[in-house]
C-alpha cells in the first residue's frame, strides 16, 4: 500500500483511496443531478508508443485517469485524478497528457477540494 491510501468498496467498484471513493460518490451524485454525464471510471489514454531503438524495445507509457466524464454546463470531457501527493511520475504523466491531448482538462483533485 503506498502512501498510507486505504482500499475502500463503493457498491462494486473498490477504490484505490479513501479520497478517491468520497469523489466517486460526489460524482454519482453530480450524474444523478444532470450536471454531468457519461460517467467512467479508470480510463486509460496511451500517452506514448512502444518503440525499438538500438535493438532495445522501449515499452509504450499509459495513464489512467480516476474518472472521466462529460460537463453539461461546460460543455466539455473532464479527466479527473484524485491525489494526495504529486509524485514525480505523476507530473511527468501530466506533461505527457497535457501534450497529447490538447482537447481535454486534466483536473487533479486533493483533498481540501472533496
Amino acid at each position: 500500500m503506498k502512501y498510507n491510501n486505504k482500499k475502500t468498496q463503493v457498491n462494486a467498484y473498490v477504490f484505490d483511496s479513501a479520497l478517491e471513493a468520497k469523489r466517486y460518490k460526489q460524482l454519482e451524485l453530480m450524474q444523478r443531478a444532470g450536471k454531468i454525464s457519461n460517467l467512467r471510471l479508470q480510463v486509460l489514454f496511451l500517452l506514448q508508443e512502444s518503440f525499438v531503438k538500438n535493438g532495445k524495445t522501449y515499452r509504450k507509457i499509459e495513464y489512467i485517469a480516476d474518472f472521466v466524464y462529460y460537463d453539461n454546463k461546460l460543455k466539455k470531457t473532464i479527466v479527473e485524478d484524485t491525489k494526495g501527493i504529486k509524485t514525480d511520475v505523476f507530473k511527468i504523466k501530466q506533461k505527457l497528457f497535457e501534450k497529447k491531448y490538447l482537447y481535454l482538462e486534466l483536473k487533479i483533485i486533493t483533498k481540501d477540494e472533496v
